[in-house]
């Protein structure tokens, strides 16, 4: 990323077991569409993606069971449904895509992270299938070992 694309970038949160559970084929980046006050409470961190999930429905991609708290500095009556489904704006042919593949492979649609691009709620989700737990026990075990490589190479440049 380039200086003038970090100062526009601010993730919000990320869905930590989506990377553990699952394993993430491609990835695309979609809007939200969003109510004023849920806007400003993603801005704030009020957004969980933990049981979140994506879903195709009349030609249309939804993301569901994601919760957006309420806007704290906002009246009741203005206030929103945290668990509403929202619709997720995405070019004609990423849909069909997206669509086919699912259909045709197998795959889940998983909401990976939420950011703020260019003052605008952006949100990443990923084809995925569910990893065997042979397959994160061998994660587990690959991140263990860059983190002994790292933690040696770091020991040998400091004892020079």
């Amino acid at each position: 990323m380039g200086e003038k694309e970090k100062k526009n970038f601010k993730l919000v949160t990320r869905n930590k077991t989506a990377f553990h559970d699952y394993e993430i084929f491609d990835r695309f980046e979609a809007g939200i569409e969003l109510l004023g006050t849920e806007i400003k409470s993603i801005r704030a961190g009020g957004i969980s993606l933990k049981e979140g999930y994506v879903r195709v429905k009349d030609a249309e991609i939804w993301l569901l069971e994601t919760r957006i708290a309420p806007y704290s500095h906002s009246s009741h009556v203005l206030g929103h449904d945290p668990f509403r489904p929202r619709k997720l704006l995405l070019h004609r042919r990423e849909i069909d895509s997206i669509a086919g593949r699912v259909q045709r492979k197998g795959l889940t649609i998983m909401p990976l992270q939420v950011y703020i691009k260019n003052n605008r709620a952006k949100i990443e989700i990923g084809l995925a299938r569910s990893k065997k737990n042979y397959d994160k026990k061998q994660d587990i075990i690959n991140r263990e070992a860059q983190r002994d490589v790292g933690r040696e190479i770091k020991r040998s440049l400091r004892d020079k």
